[in-house]
């Protein structure tokens, strides 16, 4: 029987078979949710042949594009890419200069 390391170390991040951090979780969810789709599409009445089919292909994208994304994002990749994307590119001001120079003035009351 096999036996597979997941963690070498203390304060290092989950790894199996090559895959860091948030990609092991995607793809085992994702593997999760195939699973389920064939049960649902099997119990449903699709032929057995077709769902096997179906299934062994999902699961090969799956795994193809896990390892592809681990593999071009890193550990820490993935997040930096979807904060990238929420970040504004340009910051557009139409207001003129001098409301920035006058309106931050403190009223003093007398």
């Amino acid at each position: 029987m096999n036996t597979y390391h997941i963690n070498k170390g203390i304060g290092r991040t989950v790894e199996f078979k090559g895959l860091k951090a948030q990609y092991l979780f995607i793809f085992a969810g994702g593997l999760l949710g195939i699973l389920i789709c064939m049960m649902i599409m099997y119990m449903g009445g699709v032929n057995t042949y077709l769902c096997l089919v179906i299934g062994a292909a999902c699961s090969g994208l799956l795994i193809w594009k896990t390892f592809a994304l681990n593999r071009k994002y890193g550990e820490h990749g993935l997040m930096k890419r979807g904060a990238q994307k929420k970040h504004p590119r340009y910051i557009i001001s139409r207001k003129s200069i001098y409301h920035y120079l006058y309106t931050n003035r403190k009223k003093t009351s007398t």
